[in-house]
């Protein structure tokens, strides 16, 4: 009987840690000192790295994905005595047809026909996709990058990282007219070319109730933009 009541106390405060593991860390929290914290400092034991350049069809530019080198240890071990090895990968991003991939401290342009580099931002931000709108740019001449992106530290940890709140920005192909689309402190769900309209739709989330997590209990925002417009323009609709 001993044993048994052994049993089920093990298993209780198992289910205890496990309940709190799933806890999920809020992505905002909210001060009255501000509505934004910016890291300007970096992480000394990080290392920065850049990919090769990559061109994207039609572009006219090479674009340099620059991110942070870790160095991962393995968990078997190594040879005469040592306890572990080191697994180092220098590939930081990752490229399909029209959209690059990775969690990317910056991009950098260079115009095929010159040496010259500037960054895409001037400011800490974690790049996690950038999508060159080539329908766009085949129909109008347009030429647009959409980026996915975290830009502050919304959970005022220390650092800019997918526990933060991700956002939509907008960029002419040579990176130049950085635009951020998104409301501040509205987590971006998804976005959708309209190719026929050249409208750029996307839906964000408001933690209405200011809990620090996006959930059925907050508003959803529907928004879209005009590419054929000088002046990128959100505009809210309202389909339901």
């Amino acid at each position: 009987m001993k044993k048994s009541l052994k049993y089920i106390a093990l298993a209780f405060i198992g289910t205890l840690v496990s309940c709190k593991d799933e806890v999920k860390q809020p992505k905002v929290i909210y001060d009255a000192s501000s509505r934004a914290t910016t890291v300007t400092k970096t992480d000394s034991a990080q290392i920065e790295v850049a990919d090769l350049p990559i061109e994207m069809e039609g572009t006219g530019y090479l674009i340099h994905p620059v991110g942070d080198l870790r160095v991962y240890e393995k968990g078997t071990k190594g040879r005469y005595g040592s306890s572990s090895v080191n697994d180092v990968s220098f590939t930081i991003s990752n490229l399909s047809e029209f959209e690059l991939t990775g969690y990317l401290q910056n991009l950098k342009f260079q115009k095929t026909d010159s040496d010259s580099i500037r960054p895409l931002s001037e400011k800490p931000v974690l790049i996690l996709t950038a999508t060159y709108l080539k329908p766009v740019a085949d129909k109008t001449h347009n030429k647009i990058i959409v980026y996915t992106l975290a830009d502050s530290d919304t959970n005022k940890d220390g650092k800019i990282d997918t526990g933060d709140i991700k956002t939509l920005y907008l960029s002419d192909v040579s990176g130049e007219n950085f635009t951020k689309i998104s409301e501040d402190f509205q987590e971006l769900v998804d976005w959708s070319l309209i190719e026929s309209k050249s409208r750029l739709y996307f839906r964000t989330i408001e933690d209405t109730n200011q809990n620090g997590q996006f959930d059925k209990n907050d508003v959803l925002h529907y928004n879209y933009i005009d590419l054929l417009s000088k002046k990128w323009e959100v505009k809210s609709y309202k389909p339901i």
